[in-house]
């Protein structure tokens, strides 16, 4: 079973970098998909892919609070709105465009309404409030 658990993994996270560039495919949820996987078959592709510098941070940002960041929510709605203008343009019928936008309206729905993910101070910046002198 492992072994299926890590081919899923992988799997998951080539659909996750092929949906960077592909609009209407989804990054996030596949590389979620693939965290999942990873931490039922292999502890070492797990915390590859939580510590990677691109990819981890959105796993952690679900992982810690369920957030999403304000520039992934733009991006994702920015392809949404692409993959709707490609299927207009090439002149799919009004029954796949009217699915097409509630699956998309959907998604949109649930991204922006997810929280983000608090921000982290800078270097050498304390989170606490500044100490009042008398």
């Amino acid at each position: 079973m492992r072994y299926l658990w890590m081919a899923l993994g992988w799997t998951s996270v080539a659909l996750g970098v092929l949906g960077i560039a592909l609009p209407g495919l989804p990054t996030v949820p596949f590389l979620l998909l693939a965290a999942f996987a990873f931490s039922r078959s292999s502890e070492r592709a797990h915390r590859w892919l939580v510590d990677h510098a691109r990819l981890g941070p959105p796993i952690r940002d679900w992982q810690a609070s369920g957030s999403i960041r304000r520039r992934i929510k733009w991006i994702s709605s920015g392809m949404m709105l692409a993959a709707f203008s490609v299927a207009l343009a090439a002149g799919a019928p009004w029954w796949a465009l009217a699915l097409q936008v509630t699956a998309l309206g959907g998604a949109a729905i649930f991204v922006w309404t997810r929280p983000e993910p608090a921000p982290i101070p800078a270097a050498g910046v304390s989170a606490a409030p500044p100490a009042t002198e008398r």
